[in-house]
């Protein structure tokens, strides 16, 4: 078990509503291994580029519904969407249960939403977009753009 030694913490950065808390892994990894228990999230896995074996265990502040969880690779990080065990919780004062700072966990800024802003039609919604599906093949940008901005001639540039 020599790896398990040179195993690193990887970079997590959370966030939470109401009734989710919302992990990102900062690493890019294939194939991790990634164990959601009600009070324990496990991340190991063999990261590009440098192949370095990034390995934690996040011991939770409350209980979490395994089931209602769920996760997502992204490529260069994985998402991870907790789902609380009690819907109408209060907001957890910190991710951990053993209430340390850790070198290797972070706030997510642009995903915080304090107590009294959080609401439940946002909330839901942002789990709903991050396991969106992907587009469908009949997708075009252009339907974004309107049809005068593509018609719109560009001076020569001199």
């Amino acid at each position: 078990m020599n790896s398990e030694k040179n195993a690193t913490p990887p970079s997590v950065s959370w966030a939470q509503r109401n009734s989710n808390v919302y992990l990102t892994f900062n690493v890019e990894c294939e194939k991790p291994d990634i164990k959601i228990e009600k009070k324990l999230v496990s991340f190991k896995g063999i990261c590009a580029p440098e192949q370095k074996v990034y390995e934690v265990e996040i011991p939770l502040y409350g209980e979490i519904d395994p089931e209602k969880s769920n996760y997502l690779n992204k490529g260069r990080m994985i998402e991870v969407v907790l789902a609380k065990e009690r819907q109408d919780e209060t907001f957890w004062p910190s991710l951990t249960s053993d209430k340390k700072k850790h070198h290797w966990l972070k706030v997510d800024f642009n995903r915080w939403q304090d107590e009294e802003e959080s609401s439940d039609e946002q909330m839901n919604s942002d789990s709903e977009n991050m396991f969106s599906k992907p587009l469908p093949d009949e997708y075009e940008f252009n339907e974004f753009h309107s049809s005068s901005n593509e018609e719109e001639e560009l001076p020569d540039v001199q």
